[in-house]
């Protein structure tokens, strides 16, 4: 999959930044990248509300192999073969994995609470050593 075929193929959903990744691109709306496009296919971020969607269609999460096992990263399902001719439930399939997207990056997000802020502002009770200099 090249820049121009991705291009064309998230026409209906909108504007998308893409962006060399790994062995291929990244594919992000609003500064959040929602998809992965690499040489074993084409995935969309999925959450607990869309996964069975993909399960549905029986999509596989993506995966790779290290030398000592294969990592399942089950944030990313491959996209249905069908969608690819189909760009406009493509682009409703990409709105919902763009709102999977933002909601991790919320709940990823370090919330400030008042405790926080004054625990980073305490002094420390203990005087500073003192660092004794020799007259030469």
């Amino acid at each position: 999959m090249d820049r121009d075929f991705l291009m064309d193929l998230f026409a209906d959903f909108g504007p998308v930044a893409i962006r060399r990744m790994f062995s291929g691109y990244g594919i992000s709306a609003d500064g959040i990248n929602f998809a992965l496009a690499l040489r074993s296919g084409l995935y969309l971020r999925a959450d607990e509300r869309t996964i069975p969607r993909f399960e549905a269609e029986g999509c596989q999460p993506f995966q790779y192999t290290t030398r000592s096992k294969t990592i399942i990263v089950k944030s990313y399902w491959q996209l249905p073969d069908r969608l690819f001719d189909d760009t406009e439930e493509l682009s409703v399939w990409a709105r919902d994995a763009l709102a999977a997207a933002r909601q991790a990056a919320a709940s990823k997000r370090p919330r400030r609470t008042a405790t926080r802020s004054k625990a980073v502002k305490k002094k420390s009770s203990k005087p500073a050593k003192k660092v004794r200099r020799s007259k030469s």
